[in-house]
């Protein structure tokens, strides 16, 4: 029986990850990461104000709701790291090496500077709560609180910006989603290289791209007419 089963386990293995690195598999986590960044932000959005040099009153009145979506973003960097490592297994032969290092090392980037923008944050909310009196007085909040705007506007979410330009790239020479969608990808790039430092909502602009793409990969994988679909099938 013993062995029985373990030659069971050992035929299940690479069915399973053949099944984690379908198209399929990369639409979920695109759209997973999507949704959690969206609904994030909208929270964040919501409780702190735009302003970098604003005085931390949200701090007092919505320290918990901005906690709850901090505690989101590593789930949706998770869920993006699967995104990017399905699309770049299922180009296989097909990828550049130079469009690899770039559309990679952008999203690793993108995706670090996220974390550590939520880290300050929630850094500000420890020490605030520890001692309220002195965040008020000294300037440590003012530090912290310009860092982490700096961080995602100015750094992160450029970072998005390329990644969505080398993904367009790439989504052109491979045709993994339609032309259209590709050159929407360029425009938003550029708008969000020109405006993240200046308009707060334009940061909604990544996400909603990446869903749009993921989205377009999950219907075209479940009609089977799709590059990403054909090269499944001929595995």
């Amino acid at each position: 029986m013993d062995a029985d089963s373990n030659v069971a386990d050992g035929s299940r293995a690479p069915l399973i990850r053949a099944r984690l690195k379908t198209p399929r598999a990369a639409a979920i986590a695109g759209i997973l990461f999507s949704v959690l960044l969206i609904y994030s932000l909208w929270l964040l959005r919501l409780s702190i104000p735009a302003d970098p040099l604003e005085t931390g009153a949200w701090l007092e009145t919505s320290a918990k709701r901005v906690s709850f979506a901090l505690n989101l973003v590593p789930i949706a960097g998770i869920a993006f790291m699967w995104f990017i490592g399905v699309l770049r297994d299922r180009l296989g032969r097909q990828e550049d090496q130079f469009f690899a290092t770039v559309f990679l090392g952008s999203g690793l980037l993108c995706l670090g500077m996220l974390f550590v923008a939520a880290a300050a944050t929630g850094g500000l909310i420890r020490a605030y709560s520890g001692q309220q009196k002195a965040m008020f007085d000294g300037a440590t909040f003012a530090f912290g609180r310009a860092f982490t705007f700096d961080i995602m506007h100015i750094y992160a979410f450029k970072m998005a910006a390329v990644f969505m330009m080398i993904g367009s790239t790439l989504a052109l020479r491979t045709r993994i989603t339609a032309r259209w969608i590709a050159l929407l990808g360029y425009a938003s790039a550029a708008f969000l290289l020109l405006g993240s430092g200046y308009f707060d909502w334009v940061l909604f602009v990544f996400p909603a791209w990446v869903l749009l793409v993921s989205c377009y990969i999950l219907i075209d994988n479940f009609r089977g007419t799709s590059p990403m679909a054909l090269r499944e099938d001929e595995r």
